[in-house]
Formats: structure tokens, sequence, C-alpha cells
């Protein structure tokens, strides 16, 4: 039997304000446990809370960044369970009107663009955190999280493949750290994703009992852990045996989803609306101020990359993976003057340096204007492909400006074609056999020579000239 996958995402988005959502305590990261939750944040007797207006415009520029609807009157609801972290024995959430409902997001897999529409974004609050780790025998509570603003995002169960779910995870991603309400950071909890997965013969239209795999917080987790849970449930299928709706935790130690508990529906919560809060409200003069205050989103750009530069639907992609490396490939093309060349340098030889010093783009030693300028010296003849590289690698050691090091390490490319005719000339008088092979029709020989004159001449011959100087003297 062929099976088909179904995938949702719903993802715990928190939110970049310095204090919490109901009260003045601080958001940073590192406190010592225990030193940032107020009687606000852990419900004692007699305290109310009071909404972050912070929170609130995050989540309308969310909202407008999707071209989802804004519901102008949005309500708090009390999602009521017991778990050690959650002192209140109930989590503020959103539950019948949420903040935001609908949008889409479109999402690049190689070469195949798709949209996935979202559900909705709600506000809530994050629980604190359980350590189990730190103590023999007994658990630590930290309750430093406890009341944290968070936007969690839902999205429709349209993804049909763990790539799927990754890119439009990693388009998110973009986005919240692009228009300013997230920071990001998976290792601290920032950015948690959880996946609802089930599987479903082909062609069949009712949807499989789904297991939902809980807080992961990397890219490749996400991917590791879905194509497990496939496999899983389809084995599982295949034997005879049934799939029953659970929570599990995936152990990357050994690449597998384990079950955490029975999975609960919404009724099992009791959710209620929150009588210690207010309705929100949302006027059109705060959501147009948001609106104004926008930049120019991801898809915009890589509409525009695509058709200003001439890139790829897939690099377009890749180059507005972030504000900084998007804002970088626009500073190098204009430099140059060159789309294509300038994404290829810097998705190519420029990824690859900062993946190996484990650099992000905004601590590049080579500056934009610098890779601008090579690329230029690449069109204008100065340098080959070859020779460029090791430009590059003065660049990068900051051995100071790309002619400066064109000049001092004698890398421009050979120009003067008497030099390089009697260069080719050497070669083929060195190679007969070579020769005598490209002449009785063995192209494999052409190349050869090729590279023996490129070899003789230290990098420094252009290889179009040598191509047509050599076809001529093997045809006379």
């Amino acid at each position: 039997m062929k099976w088909e996958t179904v995938i949702g995402l719903e993802v715990h988005t928190q939110l970049a304000t310095k204090s919490k959502i109901f009260s003045g305590s601080s958001t940073a990261f590192g406190a010592a446990p225990n030193t940032q939750a107020s009687a606000v944040d852990i419900a004692l007797p007699g305290v109310l809370p009071v909404l972050n207006r912070g929170a609130v415009e995050c989540a309308i520029k969310f909202g407008l960044a999707i071209g989802a609807n804004l519901n102008r009157v949005n309500v708090f609801d009390r999602k009521n369970y017991f778990y050690p972290d959650l002192p209140k024995g109930y989590q503020i959430s959103q539950l019948a009107k949420p903040i935001v409902e609908g949008g889409a997001l479109k999402i690049v897999v190689g070469d195949t663009e798709r949209t996935i529409n979202l559900t909705r974004a709600h506000m809530e609050e994050d629980a604190g955190k359980s350590l189990h780790e730190d103590f023999h025998g007994m658990t630590g509570i930290d309750l430093n999280r406890a009341g944290t603003p968070l936007l969690e995002i839902v999205s429709e169960p349209e993804m049909r493949s763990s790539a799927e779910a990754v890119a439009y995870a990693r388009a998110l991603h973009t986005l919240v750290t692009w228009i300013g309400i997230c920071d990001g950071n998976m290792q601290e909890g920032s950015f948690r994703v959880d996946a609802n997965v089930s599987v479903r013969p082909v062609g069949q239209a009712e949807f499989g009992t789904r297991r939902e795999i809980k807080n992961l917080n990397s890219f490749r987790f996400l991917q590791q852990a879905i194509d497990y849970e496939v496999r899983w449930q389809i084995e599982t299928l295949e034997d005879g045996g049934r799939i029953e709706q659970a929570t599990v935790l995936f152990d990357p130690d050994i690449g597998e989803t384990r079950m955490m508990r029975s999975k609960e529906d919404a009724h099992d919560y009791r959710y209620f609306p929150d009588p210690d809060l207010l309705p929100v409200k949302l006027d059109e003069a705060w959501i147009e101020a948001v609106r104004a205050a926008l930049p120019e989103l991801p898809a915009a750009m890589q509409a525009r990359f695509q058709n200003d530069y001439g890139v790829s639907a897939y690099d377009a992609a890749v180059l507005t993976g972030s504000r900084a490396l998007a804002d970088y490939f626009e500073a190098a093309a204009k430099a140059c003057g060159q789309g294509k060349l300038a994404a290829n340098w810097v998705m190519g030889e420029l990824s690859a340096a900062l993946n190996r010093a484990e650099l992000d783009i905004a601590a590049s030693p080579v500056s934009a204007a610098q890779l601008g300028t090579l690329i230029a010296r690449i069109q204008d003849g100065t340098l080959s492909g070859k020779l460029a590289k090791q430009v590059f690698e003065g660049l990068w050691e900051g051995a100071g400006e790309v002619d400066a090091i064109i000049e001092a390490r004698g890398l421009k490319q050979m120009s003067d074609s008497g030099e390089l005719e009697k260069i080719i000339d050497d070669v083929l008088a060195a190679n007969p056999k070579s020769v005598e092979e490209f002449r009785s029709g063995k192209d494999k020989a052409f190349n050869a020579l090729v590279g023996q004159v490129m070899k003789a001449s230290r990098g420094k011959a252009n290889p179009a000239q040598v191509n047509d100087l050599l076809k001529t003297r093997l045809q006379n």
C-alpha cells in the first residue's frame, strides 16, 4: 500500500519584549533560577494581570506580514491543567477569539514553490521549566519563563513531507526575525516547533490519527523526528496495529520518538474566558501605524531579486534567509552589477568560508563592497575564477583591498596574447600524442591540452582565450 504523510506545525515564538506578557518581570535569558518570577507570574492571591502592549503589537505585525485577518476584538482564555511548572493551575491563552486568523506563507522546496495556509496565531504565556538532570531522584522547578510572552502559530495540515515541514519552519523563522518580533534563538527556546504527524492511504480523504512531537528546537531534529515518526506509523499500520492519538518526544541520541502521554483535546482543558482580563480591542490607527513601520517582507524581496538580479526562486529564497544576508547580497550585486554572479559567490565561496569559521554573515571579514569589487574584476577580465578564489582568501585574511592583493601577489590574469600563444606552442610541442588524439576525434585530448596550458600559465591565462587560441592552433 502507498501512504501519504500529513503534517501540521504549531510553532511557539517568544515575542521580543523586555518584560513578560502580564507583568513587569524581565524576560532576559540566563538568570539564576526563580529570580525573575513575580507574584503575578505565579498568580499569588490578590494579584491581577496587566496585558503588555508590546506583545500585542508583535502579534499585529505578524498578522499583517502573512496577510491574515486581525480580529479587532480578541479574548484571553484560561487553559486549565496541572503540571509542576504551572503554579497557577492554568495557562492564559486564546481559544475562541485569537488575535490572528488565516494568512499564508510561501515556501520553496527544490525548484517547487508552495503556499502553506495558516489556521491562526494566538498570544499566550509560557510555563516554567522542569529540570530533571540536575537533581538525583528529584525534579527542580525554574519559574523564570513563567509568563514569558508567546505567539503560537498554527498551520493547516498541508505539508506532505519532512522537507516541506522544514522549509515552512525555516520560512517562518526568517519572517519572525525579519520583522523583529522574535530573536529566533532555538537553543534558548525562543522558537520551538511541535509537529502533528499522521499517515493515510494515498487517495483517502479522511486524515489518519495524528501524534504530536513536542518541543523540537532545531531544523535537523524536526526533519529526523518526522521521518522516524512516519516510518513508525506506516510499519505499525502495515503490521496490523493501530495508531493511538498521543504526545511524543524525540530523542536525538537514538533518533526515535517515544510516548510522553495520551493526547488531550480542547475540551480536556476546560477553557473559559479569563475573568481578570478585558477583551483586547485593536483600533485602525494602531494597525495602520504598525503596517507603515514594517520592512520590505521576504516574499516581496524574493520576487524583486528574481526580477532585478535574474536569480532563481530557490536562490532568492536562500538569499532572503535573513535580513543581514539579503542586505549583504544586494550591496554586493549593486557594487558589481552582476546579480547572478554575486548570488553564486555569496551562496558558494562566502557561505562555505563562514560555515568553516562558524561565523554569521554580519561578522564576515569580507565586506559586500569588497566582494562586489572582486566580482567586477572577474567580469572585466582582470581575474579568472581560480585567481579570484586566491584573492578572496587574501580578503578573508585581511591582506588589504582587492586591487592591492592582485598587485602584491601577482594574480592578474594574462592579457598578452603573444605570451599566451608562446605557452600554447610549447605545450603542443611537448604533447604530440594528445595533439594526434584530438585530430583523430578524441575530444578528451583537448581538455587535457587546456589543462596543460593553464598549468604552464600558473592559472593566469584566460580560459576562454585559451580555448579559442588552442582550437585555432590545432586546426592549422
